[in-house]
């Protein structure tokens, strides 16, 4: 039987194909163009992001994705590897509050990037107990975080027995990890104030689960934020756009509206990629940059569907309603990162179980003009998030859009924070539409579901059955969100240059220029947008 590595050398036709300008696409591709490949990205939409994505409001676009930078060295290094730096290509301002909340009958909490200071904020609202409490939490997440960064987030494919041994070797991590427990275990534990339990328990959703159901492990994820949060003028999708340009800057071509449909492959491996036009694009290797449960449902192929299976068996993560849109707001000060939590977080989470959206939900509001060093002008930007099951959990009702916005903005209301004007039906984007904008995913937002103590080690790697084609996205491992989808392209990146070198005598060296796709490549390439 041949080796796959060998196949994939030895069939060099085309250029690297990356479906997909998500982030985990334009990372892979950008780190593919500086190490001298020919590399060619097919994007559907109009600009690079995939869900880092703006819409159109009067005070300018609006981030209608992610909104939170953490774990900055990743995109650093990103930036240093092709011989620049991040500072150059976009600007960024680091937060020195994460996140203001408030409760139904209290609040607000601000919570900051500095222990003492957070454990000095949270002695002053809940007592001189619960500050002691969240200091040995946010030792035992830093504890956790640093165990596991390398190993698990950086490591390209980890295994349940790489990550015994790794644990074995550094057994102070068995009683961080609070094995067996889920989340919610975990903090009823270590917090006696029920609403520093539901705090700490929102970070399961960052991840589109539930903290009576993701391992107490994920409690982590506290700990990404508090080393750093930042940011980026003109919204996330200025992060997007500037490494585009990188890529582009070094000699990448990216195509945008067009629409990948199929995988083309032979008996050794990938040939190429076809368009929904009848355009067929040569490629020694693919990079698929989109959610792998496409490719198990056929999506892009008979050939591809024996890849990622397992996404169309687990359970899909949470998706969202998601606000987006400007208007004048009153009655709180609001800090860059807001939340509102409901009064019962249990009847939340069970209502999102069950398939329907919370009857008191807890929200998001991101005040995207804040936090920048200057007062927001008086039409501000705002993006609020609702969270809400996945398609293939929901119960068959339609989605309403009075209902939602009622919710919400009622919910808002209660808590003394008005908006004029109020947002119409343009400004929402339903589980539906984040399936429309994003074809299988079932409007999940981040992959399939984060339940369980395995669940980790079910998301597909980078390295996929099929010679020539990689996988990368938040829908792989590492895992969702913005640094995961990140590292996850440069997992993809790494696997093709591994291959390159190992059945190569000779590194090919970086060369201007690349693959000549037609002016339209060219005149479709966005400007960097400050957003407004």
């Amino acid at each position: 039987m041949k080796n796959a590595a060998v196949i994939a050398e030895r069939r060099r036709p085309g250029p690297v194909i990356v479906i997909g300008a998500g982030i985990g696409g334009l990372c892979a591709a950008l780190e593919l163009v500086a190490a001298g490949e020919n590399v060619l990205i097919l994007e559907r939409h109009a600009t690079p992001g995939g869900k880092m994505r703006q819409v159109p409001s009067p005070a300018g676009g609006v981030d209608a994705g992610p909104t939170v930078l953490t774990m900055r060295a990743v995109f650093d290094a990103l930036f240093e590897m092709t011989g620049s730096t991040l500072d150059a290509h976009v600007t960024l301002h680091k937060q020195d509050i994460l996140a203001r909340h408030w409760w139904p009958d209290s609040g607000p909490l601000d919570l900051y990037a500095d222990t003492a200071r957070s454990a000095q904020a949270i002695g002053a609202f809940a007592g001189t107990r619960a500050a002691q409490q969240f200091s040995a939490f946010s030792q035992r997440t830093r504890q956790l975080f640093d165990g596991f960064r390398a190993p698990v987030m950086e490591a390209a494919n980890p295994t349940l027995g790489s990550l015994t041994r790794h644990v074995l070797r550094h057994p102070h991590l068995i009683g961080a990890m609070a094995p067996g427990a889920t989340l919610a275990i975990l903090l009823r534990q270590t917090f006696t104030d029920p609403r520093l339990r539901q705090l700490f328990g929102r970070y399961a959703t960052y991840v589109g689960g539930s903290p009576f159901e993701v391992p107490a492990l994920l409690s982590l994820i506290w700990q990404a934020e508090e080393n750093g949060v930042w940011v980026v003028e003109g919204g996330l999708t200025a992060l997007a756009q500037a490494i585009a340009a990188r890529f582009e800057a070094l000699g990448g071509n990216l195509l945008y509206h067009a629409h990948a449909t199929r995988i083309l492959t032979d008996s050794e491996g990938v040939t190429g990629v076809a368009l929904a036009d009848g355009s067929i694009f040569p490629a020694g290797q693919v990079v698929f940059n989109g959610d792998p449960r496409a490719l198990a449902l056929g999506r892009f192929g008979d050939a591809a569907a024996s890849v990622a299976q397992v996404t169309d068996r687990v359970p899909r993560s949470l998706s969202a309603n998601v606000w987006a849109f400007a208007s004048e707001v009153r009655g709180l000060d609001l800090v860059h990162h807001n939340v509102f939590f409901s009064s019962d977080p249990k009847s939340e989470f069970k209502d999102l179980k069950r398939g329907c959206l919370p009857s008191d939900p807890t929200l998001y509001l991101c005040a995207e003009d804040r936090g920048q060093g200057r007062s927001p002008s008086r039409m501000e930007r705002f993006e609020i998030i609702l969270n809400a099951p996945p398609l293939t959990r929901r119960l068959p009702e339609p989605e309403d859009f009075d209902t939602c916005h009622r919710r919400t903005f009622q919910t808002l209301g209660r808590f003394g924070l008005t908006f004029t004007p109020e947002p119409g039906k343009a400004a929402l984007t339903t589980p539906s539409g984040f399936d429309a904008l994003f074809p299988a995913t079932a409007g999940s937002l981040y992959g399939q579901s984060p339940h369980g103590m395995m669940a980790a080690f079910r998301r597909p790697t980078a390295k996929s059955p099929i010679p020539g084609l990689v996988l990368c996205g938040g829908g792989c491992h590492p895992g969702a969100g913005v640094p995961m989808a990140a590292l996850s392209g440069r997992h993809a990146a790494a696997a093709i240059l591994t291959a390159r070198t190992s059945t190569s005598t000779s590194r090919r060296t970086a060369t201007p220029g690349g693959m000549s796709t037609a002016s339209r490549i060219a005149a479709a390439v966005p400007s960097r947008s400050s957003g407004s």
